[in-house]
């Protein structure tokens, strides 16, 4: 990997690299500040002010430029626009293919200048970024603050693209114009007529949907899988790789994915009652349940690891250790053997191959597709948490083969155990092991967000300027010896270990992380006891709570459509980070049972709002995670992805430990006990989320 600076360099258009932003000229004198600060020859206000004049320098290059390019774009557009109306008294298809081919050469000069735009919208991000870090002061809050919401803001051409849109708008009517024309002078002895979306006019709207970072369904959902796109654009050549991609073999992914979940939530509503055929508590289902996730905690680890590899090899592996897995399962019942049980689902949680799914996507899934098929993920396993509870309600029957039993309670394990089966069978014979010849080229970066903070000028000058000789680092991705532009190895490698990826967290990295386990903390708790909490309180069925919980996992996709194409256009990230928080909190305050006695509309109501909030937050935090964490953690074995697995996994086999523990104290008393910790958890990350907020952008 190269550091930022040449990776903005080389990715530059060699006739306009006097007009982007001088990052590497900006770089320097933030070192230069910061020896002048420690040696007393420069006081902080004056640097604050030397640094502000010379990123206004450099904006109004970049929009001087951006003007004079928008005036051209403009000029050859009203030359078309002519053409367009002579050629509309007496159309011919030669005209109209040239007129188009015009269009399109116009359109490919906006993607030049949108390009252009974004990489200086990204690298003054960085910039700002890299002093907050260097000085830990909230300069991009007084100078965003200040600019952006100036009437003359210079700032707004390069953050919002202004004046743009109207170019944008010009290019997609035309060629829609005559992409119509076009039509009604083809015979059927002609080629069909070009789609509606001409290849340009999309490439052109997926650019600026990045330069504005605009929210629609797809991007909230794929937001979920925390698969990083790239942090810089990509020229339209570099998009798509498709020798690597095989579409079956996404989809035998997808339906790992799907599988896994279906396997994790399939035992939840009978798991109380098989404990007890077994000698054992009702509340030891939190053990059984939550072997499976403290397997996961180093499933993840080597199935990560093994993806640098391969990808069919672990696949292949887990799907025959959780045919193995489901059988241990089933067979408990017949061996009456409570280890048995736990060891079957051990064994399933070994299985888990979520990070090669994850990692095939990221590195497999072209550009253009990508987003569909991180959304493809997060739908699968919705509809596997779904379907798992809903299908355990079906299997309400009752036989024996020989001396193998067949109910409520072996049935998920023999089901899952075929499925397996008949999905390794699939596997073996359709899956297509992608090249590996370009590895680490495709691994996706993190990117950061541009949203302008609330702290004042003055309020910063009270701030320390300068860090503590630990603290005092460069970016990872741009730490460089001294005096040279090259970056050091050590600061451009992945980390190499679960240690060395944690000293890559910064404050707000952690937070999201919290969050993270948080929600999961607390969803595990809902899902892990509600079979006991409803027999108990309510006497109800296995085949009722098996409604309950699929009606909860039917809510996933609905919620995220709603959030994803509306809340998210309305409200920041963070806002809507803070505001989920909050939501989680009042569900599980609402949950408790105190005086009056326990209702089933208090249990379902409280449950639901706990999990939708539950389920808005996972979205925008692992959105806020993407854009928070380094870049060094994008790739390699310990990347992002992995540490947020591990935040979830680790907090679900927490959350079942204490379903166990708690039913010592007798299943009156579980309800309270289990939620006790949810709350403190909860209050503890809207503490931490309050703290860190400013720096969420």
């Amino acid at each position: 990997m190269v550091a930022f600076g040449k990776k903005l360099k080389a990715r530059q258009i060699q006739e306009w690299q006097a007009y982007y932003i001088n990052y590497k000229l900006m770089k320097k004198k933030v070192k230069q500040y910061a020896h002048q600060i420690e040696v007393g020859t420069l006081e902080r206000r004056h640097v604050l002010k030397d640094f502000s004049r010379m990123l206004d320098n450099q904006i109004e290059k970049i929009v001087l430029f951006l003007l004079e390019q928008q005036g051209l774009l403009a000029s050859k557009l009203a030359k078309l626009r002519e053409q367009h109306d002579t050629l509309e008294q007496q159309p011919e298809i030669s005209q109209i293919t040239e007129l188009r081919e015009g269009y399109r050469v116009v359109g490919y000069d906006l993607l030049k200048l949108l390009y252009f735009v974004e990489m200086n919208a990204i690298g003054l991000r960085k910039i700002l970024k890299k002093f907050d870090k260097r000085f830990r002061y909230r300069f991009t809050d007084y100078y965003v603050k200040s600019r952006a919401n100036h009437p003359y803001s210079q700032l707004q051409q390069v953050f919002k693209h202004v004046g743009l849109g109207a170019v944008v708008g010009a290019v997609s009517r035309n060629l829609h114009e005559l992409q119509d024309c076009q039509g009604s002078y083809l015979s059927i002895y002609d080629p069909p007529a070009l789609p509606l979306q001409d290849p340009v006019v999309d490439s052109i709207k997926a650019a600026v949907d990045r330069l504005t970072h605009s929210t629609n369904f797809l991007n909230f959902m794929a937001q979920h899988a925390l698969i990083m796109q790239e942090e810089l654009p990509a020229p339209a050549e570099e998009q798509i790789d498709e020798e690597r991609y095989h579409y079956v073999s996404l989809l035998l992914n997808l339906a790992n994915t799907f599988l896994y979940m279906v396997n994790t939530y399939i035992i939840v509503p009978t798991a109380d009652n098989y404990s007890m055929s077994l000698g054992a508590a009702a509340t030891v289902c939190g053990i059984v349940i939550g072997a499976m996730a403290v397997a996961q905690v180093f499933s993840s680890v080597y199935f990560s690891a093994w993806s640098n590899r391969s990808y069919f090899r672990p696949l292949v592996f887990s799907s025959i250790v959780l045919f193995v897995g489901n059988a241990m399962y089933a067979l408990a019942y017949d061996l009456n053997s409570l280890t048995m049980l736990l060891l079957g689902r051990l064994f399933c949680g070994f299985g888990s191959a979520r990070a090669v799914n994850r990692r095939y996507i990221s590195d497999c899934v072209p550009l253009k597709i990508r987003m569909q098929a991180s959304a493809g993920f997060v739908s699968a396993s919705a509809l596997g948490m779904a379907c798992g509870p809903a299908l355990a309600g079906i299997l309400q029957i009752n036989f024996k083969i020989y001396k193998l039993t067949f109910n409520a309670m072996t049935l998920p394990g023999w089901v899952m155990a075929v499925a397996w089966l008949v999905y390794l069978i699939w596997l073996w014979f359709s899956f297509k092991e992608p090249s590996r010849d370009v590895e680490e080229n495709n691994s996706p970066h993190a990117s950061d967000s541009e949203t302008a903070e609330k702290n004042t000028l003055e309020k910063g000058l009270k701030q320390p300027l300068l860090i503590t000789s630990e603290e005092q680092q460069e970016d990872d991705e741009d730490a460089e010896a001294d005096g040279s532009e090259e970056v050091s190895q050590e600061s451009r490698r992945p980390a190499t270990s679960i240690a060395s990826a944690y000293r890559l967290l910064t404050p707000s990295v952690k937070v999201q992380l919290l969050i993270y386990f948080m929600l999961k903390y607390a969803m595990e708790i809902l899902l892990s006891e509600s079979s006991v909490v409803t027999t108990y309180y309510f006497s109800w069925s296995t085949s009722t709570v098996a409604v309950f919980l699929a009606c909860l996992g039917l809510t996933v996709l609905p919620v995220n459509i709603v959030v994803g194409s509306y809340i998210s256009n309305m409200f920041e990230d963070r806002q809507i980070l803070l505001a989920s928080e909050i939501m989680v909190f009042v569900g599980i305050l609402l949950s408790f049972h105190v005086i009056i006695p326990y209702s089933v509309p208090q249990y379902v109501c409280s449950g639901l709002i706990m999990f939708v909030s539950a389920e808005v937050l996972e979205g925008v935090n692992l959105s806020l995670l993407s854009r928070v964490m380094s870049s060094r953690l994008s790739r390699g074995t310990y990347n992002g992805g992995l540490l947020s697995t591990e935040a979830g996994t680790i907090a679900r086999v927490i959350a079942d430990a204490t379903i166990t523990m708690a039913g010592f104290l007798g299943q009156s008393q579980l309800l309270n006990i289990t939620l006790l910790p949810s709350l403190l958890i909860c209050v503890i990350s809207i503490a931490a989320t309050c703290f860190t907020y400013n720096s969420l952008y």
